[in-house]
């Protein structure tokens, strides 16, 4: 049903209604309607005062994302603006008190800081999230805000983007009351209250005494934006949301009001923005499986199994202890089941130290984890997820085990990270209810699931998987059957171009500082001294097997591996570390890459930034057109989620696919076809990349 406003009485009392499940989103019509009724109600002499509120789940979680889409993408004209409806709502002659419960985010708060009072249930939230995806409030929530929050507190909502509850909005001041009964009757009693009470309805953009010098500290304003840049970094909303706020501690309400129109616009239609956009959807699209029905039958998960308490088994069992689920844990010596239940718990208490959990919800989450040293509680699991040590041999006898004492509906998951998942459900009588989880490490803070499908899997199993994610707070992504599966099939030739610039001349800082530059969380050699050296040599070799004749080899990380530096855990890679594992550069690795570089004939040359964003960006880009042509992954925004969820791609460029298709594809693939021709054969262009760029299409059409 299509979303509406309602126009109702009690007495004197006016109640505008919306009612758009399922979070009142302000879709196109939705502000028209309430602005006419409440025209409607301030001109008729039988009401006194409004109330507004929110039919269902919550007041409003504010602007359609999909009109706003559509509005940056220039395929739709703007509506009514909220701007003007908060305006309306503040200048209504009789009181208007807002009543909130649940989400009131966005433009829902901005249209409740227009009404005159706003009274709320123990569940509401409030928030302007608009950072999140690449803009910042636009309907006067930077002016409005300040003054019933005071400019600090606005200050945080508006470029952190985080919510707040009930409580902690009372003592801000942005609600005048917090109301356990009927929410809708005591907002009309609320309202007679202020009509006993008296007097002009007090508008908030008339409020100036939390707007004084005296109630804040203009050096305020830098401290967040050296906040906003170090914790949001790249991304200008947040700075952009600063600059909004403090010009209401600056200038006349409209004027100010001017300034936050324009930067909202700046925002809207800046490539940021589309891009942040992009994300949002995509990441809501990708537990839509292509070819399974939406109600497709998910089997309940209310107890899980993990074989293997290393780093990834005991990051696997919090992330199921987190959720409420309980969870036996094995391992196949003491010593291996002791070190791994002292890292869990030596995890939970640093999540304590850090304020996100409390002491009592650390504790309870241990109780529902059950160490054991052999298969006791596996039986009554629904899934039970292999994480041993990531050999084929080894992981294909676990699956063998897991076959005989798990139940028969159960589902048998490995979290292996590139290993052949029909080998492992091939050593059961259950192929049908064998598929990958792919937990990203730490398992029990990465985002990313990604859910790999066997030959045989069923439909159950992976709307199995697909909900179990959610449950988890995961991010779900399904993809196909292959060596390194999606994620780390592209990883490989990212890292690989890495090594080669480093062969060629570059220094592994100045490559890494060019892709912390772009936007990654880390470089791509930092990564794999993080993840192991060991571990990216052991990959390696398995796409290595694989490759024809004549694909150029890397030469120094292979040597760094002889030499026994693994990266962090070894205190040396290609950087070295000291006790608190802070890298620096080593003269070891300059002197070694330079000697191997002059036996093999490579010159050095000097490097330039663009050149490394380039080959390694433009290297995900073509591998992740070879798997989307493969059908190994089902949409080329999965694989941009795949990359921002789990690898630490920047949002704000919208993961790698995006992005090719911001630079353009003809200028991507124009660029590839030159490295193909400098650099060798592994540069051959994707056919679906080729495809594309000559018929000047985009991968999302």
């Amino acid at each position: 049903m299509a979303g509406h406003v309602s126009l109702t009485r009690n007495k004197e009392i006016g109640i505008v209604t919306i009612d758009n499940p399922p979070v009142n989103a302000f879709s196109p019509g939705i502000p028209r309607s309430i602005a006419t009724s409440i025209e409607q109600l301030g001109a008729d002499p039988r009401t006194a005062a409004i109330v507004l509120i929110g039919a269902g789940r919550g007041f409003s979680a504010g602007a359609d994302i999909e009109e706003l889409q559509r509005i940056a993408s220039g395929h739709q004209p703007r509506a009514m603006d909220l701007r003007i409806l908060a305006r309306r709502i503040e200048d209504c002659p009789k009181p208007v008190v807002c009543a909130i419960h649940g989400v009131c985010l966005g433009g829902g708060l901005e249209i409740a800081l227009g009404a005159h009072y706003r009274i709320a249930a123990p569940s509401g939230s409030f928030a302007q999230p608009e950072v999140k995806i690449g803009l910042i409030p636009g309907a006067g929530g930077t002016q409005r805000l300040p003054r019933v929050a005071g400019v600090a507190r606005a200050l945080e909502m508006c470029w952190r983007g985080e919510p707040a509850g009930a409580e902690q909005a009372l003592a801000d001041g942005i609600v005048d009351r917090i109301v356990s009964n009927d929410l809708l009757t005591a907002a009309i009693a609320f309202a007679r209250e202020t009509l006993a009470r008296g007097g002009k309805p007090p508008r908030t953009r008339d409020r100036d005494e939390k707007l004084t010098p005296e109630r804040y500290d203009p050096a305020i304003f830098d401290a967040a934006r050296a906040a906003a840049r170090k914790s949001m970094r790249g991304q200008t909303a947040p700075l952009r949301a600063i600059e909004a706020v403090e010009a209401s501690t600056r200038l006349p309400f409209d004027e100010a009001m001017a300034l936050e129109t324009s930067l909202f616009e700046k925002c809207l239609y800046s490539e940021q923005g589309r891009a942040l956009i992009h994300v949002f959807f995509s990441e809501r699209n990708a537990a839509k499986v292509p070819g399974l029905a939406p109600d497709a039958p998910a089997l309940p998960v209310k107890q899980a199994a993990v074989a293997g308490a290393g780093t990834m088994g005991g990051g696997i069992a919090m992330t199921f202890a987190n959720a409420g689920i309980p969870v036996a844990l094995k391992e196949a010596t003491r010593d291996a089941l002791d070190r791994g239940v002292e890292r869990i718990r030596s995890n939970y208490a640093v999540s304590v130290k850090r304020g996100r959990f409390t002491q009592a919800f650390a504790d309870e989450r241990m109780e529902l984890i059950r160490p054991s040293l052999d298969y006791d509680g596996f039986a009554d699991a629904d899934v039970i997820v292999e994480a041993v040590f990531e050999d084929m041999e080894l992981k294909k006898g676990v699956f063998a085990e897991l076959d005989r004492v798990a139940k028969p509906d159960a589902l048998l998951a490995t979290n292996t990270s590139s290993l052949d998942i029909d080998s492992f459900a091939g050593q059961t009588s259950r192929a049908g209810m064998v598929l990958g989880l792919h937990f990203f490490s730490p398992a029990n803070v990465m985002r990313l699931l990604e859910i790999v499908r066997g030959a045989a899997t069923t439909p159950t199993a992976i709307a199995t998987a697909v909900a179990l994610a959610r449950k988890l707070n995961k991010v779900p992504v399904v993809v196909g059957n292959c060596l390194g599966f999606a994620g780390n099939r592209m990883f490989e030739p990212y890292r690989l171009e890495a090594q080669f610039l480093v062969e060629e001349g570059a220094a592994p800082e100045t490559v890494d500082r060019a892709l912390y530059d772009f936007g990654m969380a880390m470089g791509p050699l930092a990564t794999g001294d993080l993840v192991g050296l060991d571990v990216a040599w052991r990959i390696r070799r398995l796409f290595q097997e694989r490759e024809p004749p004549g694909f150029r080899k890397p030469l120094v990380e292979d040597r760094l591996y002889d030499l026994g530096r693994y990266g962090q855990k070894s205190g040396a890679g290609w950087y070295r570390y000291d006790e608190n594992r802070k890298p620096q550069p080593d003269a070891e690795v300059a002197a070694l890459t330079r000697q191997l570089a002059a036996a093999a004939g490579i010159p050095q040359r000097e490097i330039a930034p663009e050149e490394i964003v380039e080959r390694t960006i433009y290297a995900l880009v073509n591998e992740g057109a070879r798997i989307l042509g493969e059908g190994i992954a089902q949409r080329a925004a999965d694989l941009d989620i795949i990359y921002v969820a789990g690898f630490g791609f920047p949002a704000w460029r919208g993961g790698p696919i995006w992005y090719a298709g911001e630079v353009g594809l003809a200028k991507v693939y124009a660029r590839i076809r030159e490295f193909e021709r400098e650099h060798g054969p592994r540069w051959a262009p994707a056919p679906l990349l080729c495809q594309l760029a000559e018929q000047g299409r985009s991968f999302s059409e």
